[in-house]
């Protein structure tokens, strides 16, 4: 890949950061977006207490100047504001055995492991006897320095004209009308605390969440991501690792709790005779078009010209109020699962992050197509190929 990142950091550790390396240089990047974009991630009905305790904001250490990207790394950092009081649990440095701090830090071990986290596979995978080692980095609240790597990647599509947008389908059982021009009802989207444009099935919604909460549980659903103007001839069909729908998949399946990830009609295929399944190719005034986008926008591992498509589904959250039965792993013993400060329904906030990571995929496969160094190189050389293309 050439828009690369490394995050680093634990859920309850001092902060969260990223390295991007492959930006072009002259890319206009604003610090306000960025921290709009985290905001975006941070809403939602049915998130928990730890969206009242963080106000992300990110920092800019590197990489630009003056607003611009100079085209070296660009280092970014998000504070962790509940680190105050995780200094003594999860300080980087060897701590006092004092009473005080051994009773605190034993206070904050975990040995009850949680179904459907990475809690028990990890513990054993790095030999770790507390759990916490594991889930302070498997947690979701990694996510927010992906949205912030995302608003970047955004920040590179939008010298050309690309944008996304993500709608919630479903949660739970209930299903949500998604009309066909989203992008014309993107404030109404934005405005929606479920991001839905259904307000009847956002309402019912709504009162399904609450009645889980008072159960202890979670709930679980469905999210699609569409990007508009991505131009013909983006990824490869020569490669199984260059193919952009492979690439657009395990970028948004590597999402904590997305368990599915679909492009175009997806699981439909399977019962759709072929004549009704493939995009039919007409021409009019020398331009060729399509009627229906069946394929997302992904024919051959290679873009169409057509919409990016992508629905994928979040389970349930494992953290639950009223835990499941699992193990101690230090004792061998049955007990209920840990519980540890969580949210009833995320899929709103999940649909934010996966627009980031199909940002990201879209933005490397801009910069394989049309070089890389600057930006001014980038646009004469994606001018260039939109006129060879017009011509044939």
């Amino acid at each position: 890949m050439i828009f690369r990142f490394l995050t680093s950091g634990e859920s309850h550790g001092q902060c969260l950061n990223a390295i991007i390396e492959g930006v072009p240089s002259g890319v206009a990047i604003c610090e306000n977006f960025i921290n709009d974009e985290l905001r975006r991630r941070q809403m939602g009905y049915g998130r928990g207490g730890r969206m009242n305790i963080e106000t992300d904001k990110v920092k800019i250490l590197s990489g630009v100047r003056h607003g611009y990207s100079i085209g070296s790394p660009i280092a970014i950092q998000i504070e962790n504001k509940d680190w105050k009081n995780w200094q003594v649990a999860m300080n980087t440095s060897c701590v006092e055995n004092t009473k005080e701090n051994l009773e605190l830090i034993d206070s904050k071990k975990i040995v009850n492991v949680r179904p459907g986290h990475a809690d028990y596979a990890g513990a054993f995978k790095y030999n770790h006897y507390d759990v916490r080692n594991i889930l302070e980095r498997s947690s979701a609240r990694e996510t927010a320095v992906r949205v912030a790597v995302g608003a970047i990647a955004k920040c590179v599509l939008k010298e050309f004209n690309i944008e996304g947008i993500s709608i919630v389908t479903q949660i739970g059982n209930i299903k949500a009308e998604v009309p066909s021009n989203i992008f014309d009802i993107k404030e109404k989207i934005e405005s929606s605390e479920l991001r839905m444009a259904d307000d009847r099935a956002a309402d019912n919604i709504k009162t399904l969440i609450d009645e889980i909460r008072k159960q202890g549980d979670t709930l679980g659903g469905s999210f699609k991501v569409v990007y508009r103007n991505v131009p013909v001839g983006l990824g490869s069909h020569v490669h199984w690792d260059r193919k952009l729908d492979g690439l657009l998949a395990q970028a948004v399946m590597s999402i904590q709790a997305i368990k599915s990830v679909e492009i175009g009609l997806g699981a439909d295929v399977a019962h759709t005779l072929g004549s009704q399944t493939h995009d039919e190719i007409f021409i009019e005034n020398n331009k060729y078009y399509r009627k229906t986008n069946n394929a997302g926008g992904i024919e051959g591992g290679i873009s169409n010209g057509e919409n990016i498509v992508i629905t994928a589904c979040m389970k349930a959250i494992p953290t639950m109020l009223k835990p499941l039965n699992s193990v101690a792993i230090d004792k061998k013993e049955s007990v209920q699962a840990h519980f540890e400060r969580s949210d009833v329904c995320a899929v709103p906030a999940c649909a934010v992050v996966a627009e980031s990571m199909v940002a990201i995929i879209l933005a490397d496969a801009l910069m394989e197509k049309f070089s890389h160094d600057s930006i001014a190189e980038m646009k004469t050389n994606y001018d260039n190929y939109l006129k060879m293309i017009s011509e044939r």
